[in-house]
């Protein structure tokens, strides 16, 4: 049960964090991400939230500047979401999808 109650709460958050990055962020950096996933701890206190961008910049200040915004987006996350404890978010870069574009690339060579 409790798994079940984590996997909704993380639908939640990948639910909510668009939408509020789009309507209340003012920020133009933050507008250019994509919200790709979220993993929550078991005791709800930490989670990782997985973004891609279309913004030109190294991933690693890319994730920082994001990481940055966190606790305003945590305060209007908390306003949205009914949930005791609003847990504190971690932005990393979801290399997941370029990652595939290269394996992809392999397979697609390998066949000519």
């Amino acid at each position: 049960m409790a798994n079940y109650n984590l996997k909704r709460i993380e639908r939640d958050i990948e639910k909510h964090l668009p939408v509020i990055i789009q309507r209340e962020a003012t920020d133009e950096l933050l507008k250019t991400i994509t919200i790709t996933g979220c993993e929550l701890t078991h005791d709800l206190s930490f989670c990782k939230v997985y973004f891609t961008s279309i913004a030109d910049m190294d991933k690693k200040s890319l994730e920082k500047e994001v990481n940055e915004a966190s606790s305003f987006l945590r305060g209007k996350l908390s306003k949205v979401m009914e949930i005791r404890n609003t847990p504190i978010l971690r932005f990393e870069y979801d290399e997941s999808i370029e990652y595939a574009d290269r394996i992809e690339n392999v397979i697609k060579k390998l066949h000519e």
